[in-house]
């Protein structure tokens, strides 16, 4: 089968090989699918940087969608031929899906709604799942402000729409006009260019010096700061799925003692069963009901791997980029 690996950590066009590998076939419980897409996630290049790697071999990326051919056994034979989208992937595993072809745990083969083209469910297993689990901490966010750090990024892009959907008010903040549009057509009420003005001061001015009553953070070294500058109102939240410093990062805890503020960390490869079964069933239900919208900023062959890596790691595009695992 076509595939794409690395065997050393480095840069895309140190790491990155493409080639031929042997054609998996599934274990007990498992299924193998015909990949025709895979998703390109920032985690992808960050792991095969600086992750020390688990096996000789790394097959990279965790999202994709294809077609289930072949089954092992305990598995029904109902499931042959199915449209499926893959979360986790290449999480604790040395194969992911830049091949043609992944065998992996029946369960992480999630039945693709017909709603949804193979290019948008190569999106879903990181962006749409961290999205979804994001506003699900918030709670009941009807009638209240919810502001989106990065709300033109791939998970942030979701985030606004599930929060909007679910009656929020939406604050986002962006890097340029045109993700101001892009954020906007997500179902964010006001966007705050964080690099043209104070986020401190638009929130003020947006919220009547109330605040907002949660944040959803895709950057914890950098956000922290606006919980204690009239940010976030008492008893609000901040969910946070990142940060572009992993060293540790000190918080205002007095602040956050006083005003009863909640953070609330995740990691979306590690949701624990029952509730990653309700991040899958929303988000195919919303799919479904028509109340999702995908942006998919660039496809490429597999073959493109490199420009792919080098254009996620660059921000060069807006939204997810996918690659083609048949072009």
């Amino acid at each position: 089968m076509k595939a794409a690996w690395y065997e050393k950590n480095g840069a895309p066009r140190e790491a990155l090989i493409t080639g031929e590998l042997p054609t998996p076939n599934p274990a007990e419980g498992e299924v193998r699918v015909k990949l025709v897409t895979s998703g390109v996630n920032p985690s992808d290049f960050k792991s095969m940087r600086g992750r020390p790697l688990m096996a000789p071999r790394i097959v990279p990326q965790s999202d994709g969608a294809g077609i289930i051919d072949m089954v092992g056994m305990g598995v029904p034979a109902s499931r042959l031929g199915q449209r499926v989208w893959i979360w986790n992937g290449q999480f604790r595993r040395p194969m992911g899906t830049a091949a043609q072809y992944i065998t992996l745990p029946s369960v992480q083969a999630v039945y693709l709604p017909d709603q949804c083209d193979f290019a948008a469910g190569a999106c879903l297993g990181i962006p749409a799942l961290t999205a979804f689990e994001a506003v699900r901490l918030l709670g009941d966010v009807k009638g209240k402000t919810i502001l989106v750090i990065g709300a033109a990024s791939s998970v942030g892009h979701y985030a606004a729409q599930f929060a909007s959907h679910k009656g929020a008010t939406v604050i986002g903040t962006v890097g340029s006009p045109r993700k101001a549009d892009h954020a906007r057509a997500a179902g964010v009420t006001a966007t705050i260019d964080y690099k043209q003005e104070s986020v401190e001061d638009a929130i003020r001015t947006l919220t009547d010096n109330q605040g907002v009553d949660g944040i959803i953070d895709m950057d914890f070294s950098t956000t922290v700061a606006l919980m204690k500058e009239g940010v976030l109102k008492p008893h609000g939240k901040v969910v946070s799925y990142g940060s572009n410093s992993m060293d540790e990062t000190p918080v205002p805890y007095r602040f956050m003692l006083m005003n009863s503020i909640q953070l609330l960390c995740f990691l979306v490869y590690d949701l624990p069963q029952d509730i990653r079964q309700q991040g899958l069933d929303g988000v195919n239900a919303l799919i479904t009901s028509g109340h999702i919208v995908h942006t998919i900023g660039a496809r490429m062959p597999l073959a493109n791997i490199v420009q792919a890596y080098e254009a996620v790691e660059g921000g060069t595009f807006m939204g997810n980029i996918v690659l083609d695992i048949s072009a």
